[in-house]
């Protein structure tokens, strides 16, 4: 078997070429053991050894070398033993190390440390650490396409700032980094970049197996070539007396004209390209000599893909209809779904069928990780664990999430959400059973950490903790202490100091293992088990020893390297450092969780195939990825280098959508809408319409069979959670036991009835109390309180006559109280101005009270007042007396009540605080003369005082009103109705989530209402 061969798309690619070199090799297991097959990645590899399994039938055989081209290895590839080739032939043996990738982006990141700000005109804190490794990972990624594209660094210095727009020229100066350092920095490790050595492998083989043909067959499959040095070697190979390239997916239909009118958006520009490199036409290269090929017959299938895709340039030869479209779609279905929560769901129920059939397999294709997890998780509810192949980011998993939460809760000084954030993590046990930690934390959440955030560090909590409940202060304490020990490694490091990157790490493990130990078995066996696991204790230790050249022909050339790239950091630095650390890994599952179900990436698909194929995510921009030239070269400069438009990419993403749609039966699955906005069907799919003359915007158009067929599994999909009847909302009232029914009432308790029975039963008879916030930040509840303060002090300390810098006196009152809470700039921009007028009107009105007669009577005085089986309560803000006339008033820094509001008892705080001051609640008994006012005491330009009219009348109603209710709740059967009154309903309701007002308030009974 010798020369270029190609599979079609229709058939799947590694069981075509496992039963072809079979058939070839089978007679001779020796010869066939000693062949050496190059794939294009570590996927295809392990699908080509399943593929002979199958092919064997489960029998034992030695199988050929299988190895990805992409991962090139100095003694699979050529040995130092080799024949003696020209001085003018590089031998891979004399090729440096490789530079490791991690090491690279640290190196990277180092050099843009040090040179960004000289080369950008910025300040040097303009680049954190973790800014300058995503730098640095933006640099190498152009690093790359230089050296794949075999452009010398030098190429870069032949740009001419002049010829592009200002800001280009900071961004060309910037690269500099690329063309001196990085190779200076290369030649001081005795190291090479990998991606160039890589090249230079290629090169240096194919080189050396012109000069020395190997005496084994080599086969060389389902390669595109996109690389210059990939097409070098296949060139070599396909020359070779034992060499056999087989190309994947070749278009033999499409006519010369479209042929050669292909762009770089086109499935098959890639392998055009490879042909013309290679010196061949696509008519040479022959069917592979296959058992699963012979017999074949025209695909009518592949000749209306390859029409779909002609380019535009000839698509006049699109005129006339197409006569066998229905055989060419009979094993197609598409599905176009108006969310993607539709589309998940589809396409599940379509994984779903597959299974009712013994031994058919079916696969979703999909770049869109999101779509992969939703589908996943909809497999769940018929019992369906499966993963997706495309892996997950390393910095989603759980063991990578505790570490982030870790570092967070270190650098945030033990801040109460940072805190509960670790402790809560299902991995944390601090040496004790999951159970007991678990519980403490909740202890610690609910009864210390509420409120506003305490002191950083540890030592502020275990103060909380002490002034908490004694009952539970042991328990607690002993938890903080677990925390403590866990976290001494960190400690020690201090927060200020700045250490290496690899002293951070270290500690950071051994917290992390700390933190997983149970009472049963150490915290290891938690925290690294499993593949993300493995995935982090990988990450830390390459981190460790980044910088080391990690592939070596031999000890002796091994650069010294360092451990430790990127310069010390210190506590504050070090989690965003952290997150950039864990950004790039990728945890991939080892063994596929289902044996006929799988989730695949386009780049894992390649070359795999199953009986039912799933394409899903087919937007623009999601499939194809919408491609941009990147941050650092615009389009004729990268024209200029020599490099690929990025809409390569889209050409191979055609490609392989083009493979996935060959196969038997193919599901095109779409949403119409992502996140709410509209998407563009992808190009492909549009074409495929226009090719066939369909308009899906047409609402009277008659669609095609493959879209009338997808309309069944939508329904379905729509159906599956669909309502099969639906609930009559209703308002929530509920009559509870009289003797569960309070008989002590505070105001606002009392305004709360009336506004809203629901949420008093709640409250006083559930007790179902509101947490505060954790960290709760000062707002306007703080900030009345400690208005009402510097108020109440001020008043209590001059009671008569104010001296003559009264002003200065209260705003000194005001600079104790609210000062301590105006701790950002912003806060006390806006509120301390607005004390200091507050502070001059308020002088004001007191003398000209004083001048009248009028003294404060009580001051944040609580009274009491017993009306049948309840006692009612108020906490009077102030109370004035001028001789037997009373005056209650009410502090409002904010929202002061509606005259219809007081008129209608819906805020009954002052007229309440009258009915007990009237029955001598407060002191002595005031008589029936009793004013009422609001004080407005926010700060604003219409502070004033504000008297409510005719108080008698308010009095006697709301006195009325309260008896009417307690007549009526206090009776059996009397229920607590959720907000009677819509419009008056709790401006703050803490209960509106139980009342679920949005499912009743707007119709009741057939009544239109007004929501809440």
């Amino acid at each position: 078997m010798r020369g270029l061969f190609h599979i079609p798309p229709r058939h799947a690619f590694v069981d075509a070429l496992a039963a072809g070199l079979l058939d070839a090799y089978g007679g001779d297991r020796l010869a066939f053991a000693d062949a050496l097959v190059l794939l294009p990645n570590r996927r295809a590899v392990r699908a080509l050894r399943d593929a002979f399994l199958r092919a064997t039938d489960g029998r034992p055989l030695l199988l050929p070398r299988i190895r990805p081209i992409g991962d090139i290895d100095d003694d699979e590839l050529a040995s130092a033993a080799a024949p003696a080739l020209g001085e003018d032939v590089e031998r891979i043996d004399d090729l440096p190390p490789a530079v490791a990738a991690e090491g690279r982006e640290a190196l990277l990141a180092r050099l843009v440390l040090e040179e960004g700000p000289r080369l950008s005109g910025l300040e040097a804190s303009s680049f954190s650490p973790a800014q300058a490794l995503r730098l640095a990972r933006e640099l190498a990624g152009l690093l790359d396409e230089l050296q794949i594209a075999g452009v010398s660094l030098d190429a870069l210095s032949g740009l001419v700032a002049d010829d592009h727009a200002d800001h280009w020229r900071g961004t060309l100066e910037f690269l500099d980094i690329l063309r001196t350092r990085w190779p200076a920095e290369l030649a001081r490790l005795g190291a090479m970049d990998p991606v160039e050595r890589r090249s230079h492998a290629l090169r240096a083989q194919a080189a050396q197996w012109r000069a020395h043909p190997p005496d084994h067959a080599v086969i060389a499959a389902g390669s595109t070539g996109t690389q210059p040095a990939t097409r070098e070697l296949l060139a070599a190979i396909a020359e070779l007396p034992r060499g056999c390239v087989v190309l994947p997916g070749l278009d033999l239909d499409l006519d010369e004209d479209g042929w050669a009118a292909l762009d770089e958006t086109h499935p098959q520009f890639a392998l055009r390209e490879l042909l013309a490199a290679l010196d061949r036409t696509r008519h040479e290269v022959k069917p592979f000599p296959s058992p699963r090929l012979r017999g074949e017959k025209d695909n009518a299938r592949a000749a209306l893909l390859s029409e779909s895709m002609r380019p535009a340039a000839t698509t006049d030869r699109w005129i006339g209809g197409m006569t066998d479209a229905d055989s060419a779609l009979a094993k197609v279905t598409r599905i176009d779904c108006p969310t993607e929560q539709a589309e998940a769901v589809a396409i599940a129920l379509a994984l779903r069928e597959t299974l009712e059939t013994p031994e058919r397999t079916a696969a979703l294709v999909t770049p869109d990780r999101g779509l992969a997890r939703r589908v996943a998780a909809e497999l769940e509810r018929w019992g369906i664990d499966i993963d997706d192949s495309a892996g997950v980011p390393l910095a989603e998993t759980p063991p990578a999430a505790l570490a982030r939460l870790l570092m967070a809760m270190m650098a945030e000084g033990f801040a109460p959400v940072a805190t509960l954030s670790v402790l809560q993590h299902p991995f944390v046990s601090l040496g004790m059973t999951r159970d007991a930690c678990r519980q403490r934390a909740h202890l610690l959440d609910a009864g210390v950490l509420r409120g506003p955030k305490p002191a950083s560090g540890l030592d502020a909590l275990r103060d909380l903790v002490a002034r908490g409940d004694a009952a539970r202060c042991d328990t607690l304490t002993e938890l903080l202490a677990a925390l403590d020990r866990a976290c001494a490694p960190l400690l020690a490091l201090g927060e200020s100091a700045a250490h290496p990157v690899s002293a951070w790490l270290t500690a950071m493990a051994q917290a992390l293992e700390a933190l997983a130990a149970t009472d049963a078995q150490p915290g290891a066996t938690t925290m690294w088990r499993g593949d993300a696991g493995e995935a982090l204790a990988r990450m830390i230790a390459a981190r460790r020893d980044e910088g080391r050249p990690d592939v070596t022909p031999s000890p002796r050339k091994r650069g010294e390297g360092r451990g430790d790239a990127l310069p010390p950091v210190t506590l504050a630095q070090f989690p965003d450092l952290l997150d950039e650390l864990l950004a790039g890994p990728v945890v991939r599952p080892r063994y596929g969780r289902h044996p006929r179900l799988a989730i695949l990436g386009p780049l894992e698909a390649r070359l795999q195939r199953a009986d039912r194929v799933v394409l899903g995510g087919l937007n623009e921009g999601t499939w194809p990825a919408t491609v941009d030239t990147g941050p650092w070269l615009n389009r004729p400069m990268r024209r200029a280098l020599g490099l690929p438009q990025p809409e390569l990419r889209i050409g191979q993403a055609a490609h392989d959508f083009a493979q996935a749609f060959a196969a038997d039966e193919v599901f095109l699955v779409r949403s119409n809408r992502v996140g709410g906005t509209p998407t563009v069907p992808a190009r492909w799919l549009a074409r495929l319409d226009a090719r066939l003359g369909y308009d899906a915007q047409d609402k009277d158009a008659r669609p095609p069979a493959y879209v009338a067929a997808g309309l069944a599994y939508l329904d379905w999909a729509l159906d599956l959670d669909a309502a099969t009847s639906r609930a009559t909302p209703v308002r929530p009232a509920y009559s509870p036991p009289l003797a569960t029914r309070p008989t002590r009432l505070s105001a606002s308790a009392i305004e709360q009835w009336r506004r809203d029975p629901y949420g008093l039963y709640a409250r006083r008879i559930l007790n179902l109390e509101p947490l505060d916030p954790l960290e709760q930040p000062y707002g306007a509840a703080e900030r009345g309180t400690a208005i009402h303060d510097a108020l109440e002090a001020f008043v209590r300390a001059w009671p008569n006559d104010l001296p003559d810098d009264a002003e200065a006196k209260l705003i000194e009152l005001g600079r104790q109280t609210l000062g301590a809470l105006l701790t950002r700039p912003a806060d006390r921009a806006f509120w301390w101005p607005r004390f200091e007028r507050l502070a001059g009107w308020f002088c004001d009105v007191e003398r000209q009270r004083r001048a009248q007669g009028w003294r404060a009577y009580a001051l944040e005085r609580r009274g009491e007042r017993r009306i049948g089986p309840v006692t009612i309560n108020a906490m009077a803000d102030r109370i004035d007396r001028n001789g037997s006339a009373w005056e209650i008033i009410d502090y409002k820094t904010g929202r002061i009540p509606t005259r219809d509001e007081i008129d209608a008892v819906y805020a009954p705080q002052l007229a309440l605080e009258a009915l007990i001051a009237r029955a001598g609640g407060y002191g002595e008994t005031a008589g029936d003369d009793i004013a009422l006012s609001y004080w407005r005491t926010g700060g604003g330009e219409a502070q004033r005082a504000i008297a409510v009219k005719d108080p008698a009348a308010v009095i006697g109603e709301t006195e009325r009103v309260l008896g009417e209710m307690i007549d009526a709740f206090y009776r059996d059967g009397a229920a607590y109705v959720a907000i009677p009154q819509p419009a008056y309903a709790p401006v703050f309701n803490d209960y509106a989530h139980l009342e679920r007002i949005d499912e009743w308030a707007t119709r009741i009974d057939g009544d239109e209402e007004e929501p809440s």
